[in-house]
């Protein structure tokens, strides 16, 4: 069945068009049908089987019925937010001002719920997450972008500087939501330099009025090198120590736990401490999901306080990273030897390839051959978690073909 895309061209549709192509692989494989399905979206092994990460589930069967049970604090409980921010900045002795969330959507709704207001926009880059749309949309609020950069070239920071000066005038304030490093949906990461300039910008856009700005850290245990990560991080707590711009994080168990279903995360503000944004943001909790799952923030807390399972975690990160490595390399290569420019990636569980002339037509063409993609403006985004090293041949193939 041939999904047809071309009603879809006013902008990347996010979860609906994402769920229907899905749909559509699902019902060609059922007929016995090759398909090589890259619309997913979670970590897969090569039997197409959901990965769970045992050293997760082990501590989540050993959970008490009080564990489980109790409503939650609707902040969340205190002991895991501090958890759960010092799995990124284990020197911190406080999560600052945080609270609990479902997943990273979660974190990403509350910013929208308290730093702009209806009708007015936010800065993230292009191409992003599909569902940052809907999560904009639902609050009325515009999604502005800046272009990340292309592989091997730099950050537009004329680009970047122009639209957050223009909706700093505009609105009196700037939210930018910045997902670094392992990037949905390019699965690149900023260079340092890149990186630097960038925050230096928000810094002296920032004398002008208030910025905040969000991390989004959905990935980063999936990085190709752990060490690009860390010293990310770094630069972003610096950054945020320095306090001339409102530093958050949207922080999740989803991807780093495979506990998708379990709805973990956190919206956290290490380097402040103001009483009235954490009495805004648990306002905003109780007026929405009210509290969060204990279970899974009673995971964590078991994972803190056992050295066997967190070795067991990392030796399972580890597997994983090289997993996704290993389909990335397959895919580079595979693209190069059908005279293409290869794969560029740092992390994730996605890349993005171009499309032209036309990335929707593109990928209709693509389904003829039984390889389903996502479509956005910018190109193709291809889940390199849900694709084994063994099809990236067949994929290469079908794709030089759908742009030649």
């Amino acid at each position: 069945m041939r999904t047809h895309l071309l009603d879809s061209r006013q902008g990347f549709a996010g979860d609906d068009l994402i769920f229907t192509l899905n749909a559509a692989a699902q019902q060609r494989a059922a007929t016995g049908a090759p398909v090589i399905n890259a619309t997913v979206g979670a970590l897969l092994d090569d039997h197409g089987k959901l990965v769970v990460l045992d050293s997760v589930m082990a501590l989540w069967r050993e959970l008490t019925p009080m564990e489980i049970a109790p409503y939650a604090p609707i902040a969340g409980d205190p002991a895991f937010l501090l958890a759960l921010t010092q799995r990124h900045w284990p020197q911190l002795t406080s999560p600052g001002v945080a609270v609990a969330t479902p997943g990273g959507s979660g974190a990403l709704a509350l910013t929208l719920k308290n730093f702009v207001e209806r009708g007015q926009a936010i800065l993230t880059a292009a191409p992003f997450w599909g569902p940052y749309a809907t999560i904009a949309a639902e609050a009325s609020v515009r999604l502005e972008t800046a272009p990340y950069p292309a592989p091997g070239e730099a950050l537009d920071v004329g680009a970047w500087e122009a639209k957050a000066r223009d909706l700093l005038e505009e609105q009196g304030r700037l939210l930018v939501w910045l997902n670094d490093p392992c990037h949905n949906p390019t699965g690149r990461s900023l260079s340092r330099d890149d990186r630097r300039t960038l925050l230096a910008v928000l810094r002296d856009i920032a004398s002008q009025g208030p910025v905040t700005l969000l991390l989004d850290f959905a990935y980063l245990d999936y990085a190709r090198d752990p060490n690009d990560v860390r010293e990310a991080l770094d630069d972003y707590a610096e950054f945020g120590a320095e306090q001339s711009v409102l530093v958050c994080a949207s922080l999740s168990l989803s991807k780093a736990f495979t506990l998708y279903g379990s709805r973990a995360g956190a919206l956290v503000f290490p380097w402040s401490s103001d009483a009235a944004l954490k009495g805004a943001l648990v306002s905003s909790c109780r007026g929405t999901w009210s509290n969060c799952a204990r279970a899974p923030m009673s995971v964590l807390l078991r994972m803190t306080k056992s050295e066997a399972a967190q070795a067991a975690l990392a030796a399972e990160h580890a597997h994983w990273r090289g997993v996704l490595t290993e389909r990335v390399t397959a895919l580079d290569a595979a693209l190069k030897a059908e005279g293409l420019p290869g794969s560029a990636w740092d992390g994730g569980f996605f890349v993005t390839l171009p499309a032209p002339p036309d990335p929707f037509a593109v990928c209709e063409k693509l389904q003829a051959a039984d390889v389903f993609v996502v479509p956005m403006p910018e190109g193709l985004r291809v889940g390199v978690c849900g694709m084994k090293a063994a099809d990236t041949g067949r994929f290469a193939a079908a794709y030089a073909a759908s742009i030649a």
